[in-house]
């Protein structure tokens, strides 16, 4: 995948100028690369207020892949932030609101990247005996931003000062299963994205409908009216 820049007021944004080779496992590895560099730049800060400063163009895919992952890594620290035991009532149900606003936004970029995916391969005639997948690329790569996540922060407990070497195992142990994953995972999803580049399975998006952030659809919002 190559890049260009350009320069956006005062800031320089990356610009794709890739198309049909976002289906093979160099994708995905750069994917992987955005991913992480979202997850440094979050952890500059530490701060989930903190505002997120995309380093790529608007509407290409590692604009998408970006902003996913800064979402992802607010929410993560925000779902700590819910577990203070201590914590005020009020405060927690001003995280909890925000966690679902995080969950409605996190929704809908994948919806964007399953209609970069739509998109893509919409011209692919599928053949005779194509299958269909469980879930579609935008929701396997959600996974794979979401196992970054983990990957990071278990190398953290590896890595903990002031801790004993009982707990710096078990988390190396668990850190050996998540990278083998990231593997697996990554692999399945390069496979699954060259099988629709193949017409080997048929390309269907489905939204997911939620309801709960819909006044017209949540009855305690509507019923309010």
């Amino acid at each position: 995948m190559q890049q260009t820049k350009r320069s956006v007021g005062n800031k320089t944004r990356q610009r794709s100028v890739f198309h049909l080779n976002t289906y093979d496992m160099t994708f995905i590895q750069q994917a992987i690369s955005i991913f992480n560099q979202a997850i440094e730049d979050y952890h500059k800060y530490d701060d989930v207020d903190h505002p997120c400063n995309n380093p790529y163009e608007e509407h290409t895919i590692e604009g998408y892949l970006y902003k996913k992952e800064w979402i992802d890594t607010v929410q993560w620290h925000l779902e700590d932030l819910i577990r203070e035991p201590n914590i005020d009532p009020a405060a927690a149900l001003a995280l909890k609101r925000r966690i679902d606003k995080s969950n409605q936004d996190r929704t809908d970029l994948v919806e964007m990247i399953d209609e970069y995916y739509w998109q893509l391969f919409q011209q692919v005639k599928p053949q005779p005996k194509a299958t269909l997948n469980t879930e579609s690329p935008a929701w396997a790569i959600d996974r794979l931003s979401i196992l970054q996540l983990k990957i990071y922060h278990m190398k953290v407990e590896v890595a903990r000062a002031n801790v004993s070497e009982a707990h710096k195992a078990k988390c190396q142990a668990k850190l050996d299963v998540l990278l083998e994953q990231n593997t697996d995972l990554s692999t399945a999803i390069s496979q699954l994205l060259e099988a629709y580049h193949r017409g080997e399975k048929v390309m269907k998006v489905y939204k997911q409908m939620k309801m709960y952030n819909d006044p017209a659809l949540n009855p305690v919002l509507y019923g309010q009216k």
